[in-house]
This record gives structure tokens, C-alpha cells and sequence, in this order.
């Protein structure tokens, strides 16, 4: 119970914030690293199993990989990046959609219940690499001119604006977009999982308050906020990679 007056323990921001399992020296290993490790693990070993013996009729597991590989590929990659230039990107696309959208399916799991991505640091990270793969791309097809004109959205044509305009596009392309491309996720799964702790805590505290009715209607918001959460995960997951093949796609473009 809390110290707030009424008793109810309201969730905030103590409900992101774990103790370290172990620590070593200044490292310390928490549950949300536990968590990003283990989605990695999970799916090296579910991709791996699936596709390691691939068979020309493939078995179950091997057909739920290819829907969803394919699903990443041609719904993604290819109406974003195109299927000729997109190709070799399919790869990481496949690997930002299933690992974001698995390492906030923890927050729905027994034991677990944690998004991964609702700490910003990981979204950020995963900014940070595609805001990587964005600018390496640019200058490796425009080169360092070309480059610069494509990140500053360079055009002749748009005459006396064009330097308020090139300073709005270097602001937004090198320091807005990777802010804004982690927050997206990070601001979903936070909210989403403040919900369900929300809605979780108070079923718990009218049970024990005996409020049966108000109780009964919380936990069925419970309920409803999981179903909408998984929902928002996939969601989330999918705007992510889609975001991504779309700066992908601005660095390939002759123009910006």
C-alpha cells in the first residue's frame, strides 16, 4: 500500500525501474537486459530452426518463418524500397520488424511482463543504427556533395526559401528524425504498459477493498487493454521498419 492518503499504490515511474540481478564492477545486468538477450536468443534459435534444414515442402515451423519473412519482404521492403534495390535490405528488415515486435510481446507474458521497447534507451539504439544505414547510404551513392544536397533537400527551383529550407532539412534529417523514429516506439510502449498497470493494480486493490463489481469491470479493461496492446506491438513493430525502408529509399532516390 501507498503513502498517497487512500492506499492505492497508482504505478508511475517506479514501475520501469528494476534492480540489477547482478552487477560487475559498474555493469549491472538487469530484467530489461535479460529480456532484449533473450529475444535475441529466441529468435536466432526460431529462425535457425526453421530455415537451418530448409525443405523444399516445408514443415510448420518452416512455413510460419516464410509468412512471416515474406510478409516483411513484399508488404514492407518492396512497396517501400522497391524489389530490385530493396533486396539486400530485406535482411534487416526482417530483423528490426521481429525483434521489436517480440521484445514488447514480453509485456503480455507471464513472468515477464515488460516491454522492452518502453525503456527509451533501446528504441534509441535502434534509432541511432538505421539513422547509421541512412547517412552511410547517402554518401556512398551521392557521394560527399551529392550527399549533402540530398540530407539538406537541395533544389534550385525553390529560389530565395532555399536557404531557410536546406537549414530545415539538415535540422530535421541528421537530429529530428532519429529522435523522433525512437520516440514513436518508446511513447507507445510506455503508455501501453502504464495501462496495464494500472488496470492490473486497481483490479487487485477493489478485489482486496472488496468493490467485487468495480473490480470485475477493471479486470475485463485488463483483458481489453492486452488484446489492444498486442495489437499496438505489431503495429509499432511494422511503422518502425516501414520508416526505416522509407529513409532507405530517400538515400537511394536521385532526388530528395
Amino acid at each position: 500500500m501507498s503513502d498517497n492518503g487512500c492506499g492505492f499504490p497508482a504505478p508511475g515511474l517506479n514501475s520501469f525501474l528494476f534492480e540489477p540481478l547482478f552487477s560487475w564492477g559498474s555493469f549491472e545486468f538487469n530484467k530489461v537486459m535479460l529480456l532484449a538477450l533473450l529475444t535475441t536468443v529466441v529468435l536466432v534459435w526460431f529462425f535457425w530452426a526453421a530455415f537451418g534444414r530448409a525443405k523444399v515442402v516445408p514443415g510448420k515451423l518452416q512455413m510460419i518463418a516464410e509468412a512471416g519473412y515474406d510478409f516483411v519482404r513484399r508488404g514492407v521492403v518492396y512497396e517501400t524500397i522497391g524489389k530490385k534495390e530493396g533486396e539486400k535490405y530485406v535482411p534487416l528488415a526482417v530483423s528490426l520488424f521481429f525483434f521489436i515486435w517480440l521484445m514488447n510481446i514480453w509485456s503480455v507474458i507471464p513472468l515477464a511482463q515488460f516491454p522492452v521497447g518502453s525503456v527509451i534507451a533501446v528504441p534509441m539504439f535502434l534509432a541511432i543504427v538505421v539513422w547509421l544505414v541512412w547517412v552511410s547510404l547517402t554518401f556512398k551513392k551521392h557521394g560527399w556533395v551529392g550527399g549533402w544536397k540530398n540530407i539538406t533537400g537541395y533544389d534550385k527551383s525553390l529560389g530565395a526559401v532555399l536557404p531557410l529550407v536546406m537549414v530545415i532539412e539538415f535540422f530535421s534529417n541528421l537530429f529530428v528524425r532519429p529522435f523522433t523514429h525512437a520516440v514513436r516506439l518508446f511513447a507507445n510502449m510506455f503508455a501501453g504498459h502504464l495501462m496495464l498497470v494500472m488496470f492490473t493494480v486497481a483490479s487487485w486493490y477493489l478485489l482486496n477493498s472488496y468493490m467485487i463489481p468495480a473490480a470485475g469491470v477493471s479486470f475485463v479493461m485488463t483483458l481489453v487493454m492486452i488484446l489492444f496492446e498486442l495489437f499496438v506491438q505489431a503495429v509499432q513493430a511494422y511503422v518502425f521498419v516501414m520508416l526505416t525502408c522509407s529513409y532507405i529509399q530517400g538515400a537511394l532516390a536521385e532526388s530528395h
